[in-house]
């Protein structure tokens, strides 16, 4: 299910028939990368309790819970098979294993601020946990982060429902949330991807000029 499924309207009265339950599972499960809006859940939770409906602490303890323990879970799943995962989604995109092997090593070098700057970006909520399985993070490490991380999102999600749901309606809150994480999501692949284009241009450009220099 997915936004495009579930419309914000039905995603609020989910969270009004469920209540805390709705933001913990509704976390959880998006956190183990199923097509479920969790953070539009949590955002809603948020809105009811400033509204009164629920209690705003027992809301955010429930977006907490979800979110770490949703981690926790990616965390296992990257570290016992991603690796293999990651390499057929390179193959796809062209890209050679060492290049993977590179990229793991720059994210083991700023895997805590990955894993809690991840929190707050699209997509990368759900794969920043398996990557520090993958690029085999202590887990003690990626317990700590994660659970800051975790903490961070879910006083922000909440706190900002809870206050500015009382002047601007959900839909719109959602729809600013949504914009704010997909732009940083460009913004991350961009920072990415930008450096890998521009080395392969400029080994395909030093291939040419050797063809052309003569013998």
């Amino acid at each position: 299910m997915s936004l495009e499924v579930i419309s914000v309207e039905n995603i609020q009265e989910i969270a009004h028939q469920y209540g805390y339950l709705a933001v913990f599972l509704g976390i959880l499960l998006e956190n183990l990368g199923l097509p479920l809006p969790g953070e539009t859940i949590t955002l809603a939770g948020g809105f009811l309790a400033g509204s009164g409906q629920l209690n705003y602490w027992i809301v955010l303890g429930s977006a907490i819970a979800g979110a770490f323990l949703g981690g926790n879970c990616g965390y296992w799943i990257g570290r016992y098979g991603g690796w293999p995962l990651l390499l057929s989604i390179g193959k796809i995109f062209r890209m050679r294993e060492e290049k993977l092997l590179e990229l793991k090593q720059q994210f083991s070098e700023n895997s805590g601020k990955t894993v809690f700057i991840a929190r707050f970006i699209a997509l990368l909520r759900i794969f920043a946990s398996p990557l520090a399985g993958i690029a085999e993070m202590p887990f003690l490490k990626f317990m700590l982060y994660n659970f800051a991380g975790a903490t961070a999102w879910a006083l922000v999600m909440v706190t900002l429902s809870f206050f500015a749901g009382q002047v601007v309606p959900l839909e719109k809150l959602v729809a600013w949330v949504a914009e704010f994480a997909v732009v940083a999501l460009l913004l991350v692949i961009a920072w990415i991807f930008v450096p890998i284009w521009l080395e392969s241009r400029q080994v395909k450009q030093s291939y040419t000029n050797e063809l052309k220099q003569p013998d």
